[in-house]
């Protein structure tokens, strides 16, 4: 058994897309969109097979987003090294992301860094 795909209903597909792509080297699809209910979405598949897709619709609850909720907390993308880590962390940083954490190692040995992506929602960037 394997998890075939996360998926996330976002306000702005758009950007979020973008984030996915510019950011964590994703290949979106062409996107599909529900004419008759205002669905839309777009799965972003990444270099190892995982896919996630984003959503949006009208009339979503968009209720506060702690990081210390409980459900999903986070997605984790791995870069294949610390430098990249570091980089890839910079790099949000500088174009105005929140790092959250690190990058640093943790007590059971990741090198890792935090960041408050799209809409609220945590990425955490890893070896």
């Amino acid at each position: 058994m394997k998890i075939e795909h996360t998926a996330m209903y976002v306000n702005d597909l758009e950007k979020t897309r973008d984030f996915f792509v510019n950011y964590l080297g994703g290949i979106s699809n062409d996107g599909y969109h529900n004419v008759k209910t205002g669905f839309r979405s777009y799965f972003i598949c990444f270099e190892d097979g995982a896919r996630l897709e984003i959503m949006t619709k009208p009339e979503m609850d968009d209720a506060d987003k702690g990081l210390s909720r409980t459900g999903y907390a986070h997605i984790a993308f791995s870069t294949g090294s610390k430098e990249q880590v570091d980089a890839l962390t910079q790099r949000l940083e500088s174009d105005g992301y929140e790092v959250i954490s690190g990058p640093r190692t943790t007590g059971d040995g990741y090198y890792e860094s935090c960041i408050v992506g799209i809409e609220g929602n945590q990425i955490e960037i890893t070896v």
